[in-house]
């Protein structure tokens, strides 16, 4: 039985460290989960390694099983990949995603893990956080079957609205990143890249994921009359600007926030966080979200990659940490 596990700690705003956990035995109505696999959730979690989470959103911000309090010290993450070492006779043994900090091994309700796609591997599970943002998302946007969709910031989040919208039919999707090594990315993904300067106008639905004012900015642009942004970018305590003048009102133009806290309004009451997370994990039973895992690294090695994460020594859409040897 395992007894003691290691856990990833930001100490301090900048300062990351391994640290031991004792584990209590699970509970009746508990697993205990070995880690194989976490993920580095790179917009968020850089946020958080350097105490850029805004004082008055250290609630909103807080993630199951999170330990310690922002700025630091503080247990962060929620992207984990396990196998069930004890628990129920029918997950006894299954690969399990569940929202919870960097840590080899852990105790958690049976209610927070979901089991993993027979079709899915392990590795690829860790997306099921992002997906499960991007459903929101799609659930709130409710694109129309031959919309124009633009979707600015080729990151994680943005990367994985931009493969479901791929499946919409008749719609035209076009991802828009700085970055042109990018494209590579939306070629796998199965859709259209542009660099800002070169991106199509006249859309119906921008979603923004840029995390800057310039990809907010561009993302009103950018739409048709009557259009619509959603707002996906997380910008911690850095202020906004953008100019409401121009085409704004003339063209009735809206932008609408989407928050993955809460299951869209258009689905409340008839799905839950367990239903949305539960069709992010049969959603990645494709193999272009293998484009989205850039990197790896093990999880001796994670403090050191959430400092390169942050400064932009390490580029990545999802970095993966592995737990066991020989991965």
């Amino acid at each position: 039985m395992i007894r003691e596990a290691y856990a990833c700690w930001v100490r301090e705003p900048g300062l990351a460290e391994i640290q031991p956990v004792s584990l209590t035995a699970p509970g009746p109505d508990e697993v205990l989960v070995r880690a194989r696999y976490s993920g580095v959730s790179r917009g968020t979690e850089t946020l958080v390694f350097a105490g850029r989470v805004p004082a008055d959103q250290y609630a909103s911000m807080r993630a199951p099983f999170q330990e310690g309090e922002f700025p630091g010290p503080v247990k962060y993450g929620y992207l984990s990949v396990g196998v069930v070492e004890q628990g129920p006779p029918e997950l006894l043994g299954r690969t399990v995603f569940c929202l919870h900090p960097h840590q080899s091994a852990y105790v958690v309700p049976v209610s927070a893990v979901v089991p993993v796609p027979e079709g899915v591997p392990a590795a690829r599970a860790v997306l099921a956080g992002t997906v499960e943002t991007a459903v929101n998302a799609l659930w709130d946007a409710a694109p129309l079957v031959g919309d124009r969709v633009t979707v600015i910031g080729a990151g994680m989040v943005g990367c994985c609205v931009a493969a479901l919208l791929a499946r919409f039919p008749g719609v035209h999707v076009e991802l828009v990143d700085t970055d042109s090594r990018r494209a590579g990315v939306a070629g796998a993904l199965g859709v259209d890249f542009a660099n800002p300067a070169d991106a199509r106008g006249d859309r119906d639905l921008v979603v923004h994921a840029s995390a800057t004012a310039a990809g907010l900015q561009q993302s009103l642009d950018l739409l048709a009359p009557e259009g619509t942004v959603i707002e996906l970018s997380w910008y911690g305590d850095r202020p906004v600007q953008v100019s409401l003048g121009g085409a704004f009102h003339s063209g009735r133009l809206s932008v609408r926030s989407s928050q993955v806290g809460m299951v869209a309004p258009a689905r409340r009451g008839r799905r839950s966080y367990a239903d949305r997370l539960a069709l992010a994990l049969d959603l990645l039973d494709d193999p272009a979200f293998d484009a989205l895992i850039t990197g790896a690294s093990r999880f001796a090695e994670l403090p050191d990659v959430l400092a390169r994460l942050t400064s932009g020594d390490l580029p990545a859409l999802c970095h993966l940490i592995t737990y066991e040897d020989g991965e």
